[in-house]
């Protein structure tokens, strides 16, 4: 029985959930805003960035980075709140980001604008070094999503929404990826989000499904959680990240001006067996 519990509601394209330091932070896409909620409900706005996508991530000390997709920037956020550059990513279209225990950092790329009805090309991921410089260390993605890095900083795996499977690849010791191989043949599933956890599968969240699911390498369900819209992005966080965070709002359509239902993104929650591990 799913007993889903509903966080926050009243929200946009609620996108990137993150669990850090207590509470869940996640982008809405429609406000512009990373915003952060706690068990409770209470939720503040911790930065405001207009960029559709939006999406964060944590660095090993805790600092928030976030993808402005627009100007191809990676933005820092520092202790006043304030918002600098930490890279340039030379190009705009950016979408997710995920940062590995070593602080590898990567961002994928659809290959064209969905939204302007662009002919399709496929997607890479980049990743940002630590010094700043920024490379193409996989291609031919055709709609990079989510991403997610196994505990022990071995596997880098990313959700393809078009060819319905989870890709996986080993990260080598300076981070660059090789070993590419299908993670998972989801069959109908259109994996956004993705989440891992200790017993090594994975979580995708879906949006035409309107569920999340939890699949073992392979392709294997062995949980699905029924939603009553369309659920983006997920996160296994909470005291003991036995918390399955999900976000999710009514979907209207890629090309429409309102990409999904205005007021209908909700943060809800639901308690699973099995913590969460790895990065996000």
């Amino acid at each position: 029985m799913n007993e889903v519990r509903t966080v926050l509601t009243g929200r946009g394209l609620v996108e990137s959930p993150r669990w850090h330091d207590g509470r869940l932070y996640f982008s809405d896409w429609s406000a512009g805003e990373v915003v952060a909620v706690d068990l409770a409900g209470r939720s503040e706005v911790v930065a405001y960035v207009k960029s559709l996508p939006l999406c964060t991530a944590f660095l090993p000390d805790g600092t928030l980075v976030i993808v402005s997709s627009p100007d191809g920037r990676l933005l820092r956020r520092e202790p006043d709140g304030s918002l600098v550059t930490h890279a340039d990513l030379g190009q705009p279209g950016w979408n997710d980001i995920v940062v590995d225990g070593r602080g590898h950092i990567y961002v994928n790329r659809v290959g064209f604008n969905p939204t302007a009805g662009e002919e399709f090309q496929p997607g890479f991921v980049f990743m940002v070094a630590g010094d700043g410089s920024v490379g193409q260390v996989a291609d031919d993605i055709a709609f990079p999503n989510g991403m997610a890095v196994t505990a022990d900083n071995s596997t880098l795996i990313v959700a393809d929404s078009y060819r319905h499977n989870l890709v996986a690849f080993d990260i080598g010791a300076d981070g660059t990826l090789s070993n590419r191989r299908i993670w998972a043949d989801l069959g109908d599933g259109v994996p956004d989000g993705i989440c891992a956890d200790e017993q090594n599968a994975v979580w995708y969240a879906d949006v035409p499904n309107q569920r999340c699911v939890r699949v073992a390498r392979g392709g294997r369900i062995l949980r699905t959680v029924g939603l009553d819209r369309g659920g983006f992005a997920c996160m296994l966080g909470g005291p003991r990240r036995t918390t399955l965070f999900v976000v999710a709002a009514t979907w209207q359509g890629i090309t429409e001006s309102e990409m999904v239902a205005p007021g209908s993104g909700q943060v809800l929650a639901v308690d699973v067996d099995v913590p969460g591990a790895g990065w996000p």
